[in-house]
């Protein structure tokens, strides 16, 4: 079993960032292209895709539930992933596990689902998290536990973390998750608050999946009970594989709520009796990808060769230079075009940038807009609200009472008891409930940036 790559070719640590561009997403440009949605997906290596190729038409693989040839194959590629994981975030392999998931979303409701809350549990969120993360509240609250949020203040940064958590009863499971970096304004949160919950006795999930791609984590340092990852984000390729990697212990005291076919030792219908399996396969939904998970030792080996500190020195880089350009956007009459949500400067934050554009008169431009302005000139962005309801409220302005008011159904048409987007914005007296968000990545150069910037002066009046 090797991560090498067989093709030849220097290493990628040897690459300049441009040489590495062509040679590994020569499709960008051969497609004359623009890609600016890291914080969505990265992109794949052309090198790793081959070696997967090559890796699948030349061994045997089967479903790892047997001692056959095949199962022992995809066993052995499994528990490669499973170290490179391990490695990845630097996490000691005698105190940390890994279940592998369909993506982090899947590694979230895995931990909500299967956490021991009761009535006096807390769960301590941050408004800022991802709808996945913010979903485990239907758990704690089905279970009568107290939720709470850290609030957002300015720069969209957590605030009041001291007041709000609150010393958890040892007696009863509390959890507090938070986001390592926001994946609608980039921001990144302190670490810190992963010693200063856990003293005060809750168990930490930390979301890890937009930080993990351009800065070093390191588990030994920050120790985390949970921590959710979408390898996707980080690779590129395999897409529908993601990670809860979590501490032995912390994954020795959830409480799955049901069983399947891999995770059991035994199960018997006529007794009504089944025995879970000790550890990480306990908590595998069924068969896991074992195709896509022998991609991930060679995929975390690319990412080594050229370095996530390196990656990261360049995404800020770009960072830096694209909210440059989008902040000396003006109209003729001296109005900013641009509000960029969040900090902006390259302080405590990574390479992700929301912003509206606004017209001449300082009324927003709607975000899809803007997309589609952009997408005209073959530069890939995102708009919307990216599954971060609380960020997306504080960042807008939103008022608790009005929101409330137009998510009612006094608020939607008589004929469609649903509520679109649409009709969200009208109740809010036409406010566009979106923004923009760009952001950059290792094949991300110079002329990618002055392409969107080019765009969006089309807009300048």
């Amino acid at each position: 079993m090797s991560t090498q790559d067989g093709g030849g070719g220097p290493p990628l640590s040897c690459l300049s960032l441009a040489k590495l561009r062509e040679r590994e997403f020569g499709r960008l440009d051969a497609r004359d292209e623009v890609y600016l949605d890291y914080t969505g997906s990265a992109l794949p290596f052309d090198s790793h895709v081959q070696w997967h190729l090559t890796l699948l038409r030349s061994e045997v693989f089967g479903n790892p539930h047997s001692e056959s040839p095949a199962s022992l194959a995809s066993s052995r590629w499994t528990d490669a992933a499973t170290v490179a994981v391990l490695a990845f975030v630097d996490a000691d392999p005698a105190e940390y596990d890994v279940v592998f998931t369909a993506n982090a979303s899947a590694a979230a409701k895995l931990v909500g689902e299967s956490f021991p809350f009761e009535r006096r549990s807390r769960l301590v969120l941050a408004a800022d998290n991802h709808n996945s993360v913010l979903g485990m509240r239907e758990f704690a609250r089905a279970a009568c536990a107290t939720v709470a949020y850290l609030p957002l203040g300015p720069g969209l940064r957590l605030r009041d973390a001291q007041p709000v958590l609150a010393a958890a009863s040892p007696r009863h499971p509390s959890l507090f998750a938070f986001p390592a970096q926001s994946n609608f304004s980039g921001v990144r949160h302190p670490l810190a608050l992963v010693r200063l919950a856990r003293s005060r006795g809750y168990m930490v999930l930390l979301d890890a999946a937009a930080f993990v791609p351009t800065a070093v984590l390191s588990l030994r340092e920050v120790p985390a009970d949970f921590v959710t990852l979408s390898l996707y984000k980080v690779l590129g390729y395999p897409t529908g594989v993601g990670a809860l990697v979590a501490r032995r212990e912390s994954l020795g005291r959830l409480r799955r709520p049901w069983f399947s076919g891999g995770t059991v030792e035994f199960v018997s219908v006529q007794n009504d009796l089944h025995q879970l399996r000790r550890g990480a396969e306990g908590f595998h939904d069924g068969t896991p990808n074992f195709l896509a998970l022998s991609a991930i030792p060679r995929g975390l080996a690319l990412i080594a060769d050229i370095g996530v500190p390196r990656i990261g020195a360049h995404v800020r880089r770009m960072t830096e230079a694209l909210m440059a350009g989008l902040r000396a956007l003006h109209h003729r009459n001296g109005r900013p075009m641009v509000t960029i949500y969040g900090p902006v400067d390259g302080v405590a934050r990574g390479g992700t940038i929301a912003f509206n554009l606004q017209d001449e008169r300082g009324a927003r431009i709607h975000h899809a807009a803007v997309e589609a302005r952009a997408a005209a000139y073959r530069v890939s962005v995102r708009s919307g609200c990216f599954c971060n309801p609380g960020a997306s409220e504080h960042a807008f302005g939103f008022k608790a009472a009005r929101v409330a008011a137009c998510l009612s159904a006094s608020c939607r048409p008589e004929r469609d008891p649903s509520l679109s987007r649409e009709d969200f914005e009208r109740c809010m007296g036409d406010t566009p409930a979106g923004a923009v968000r760009v952001s950059p990545g290792v094949a991300t150069s110079e002329r990618d940036i002055a392409r969107l910037l080019e765009a969006l002066e089309e807009w300048r009046r």
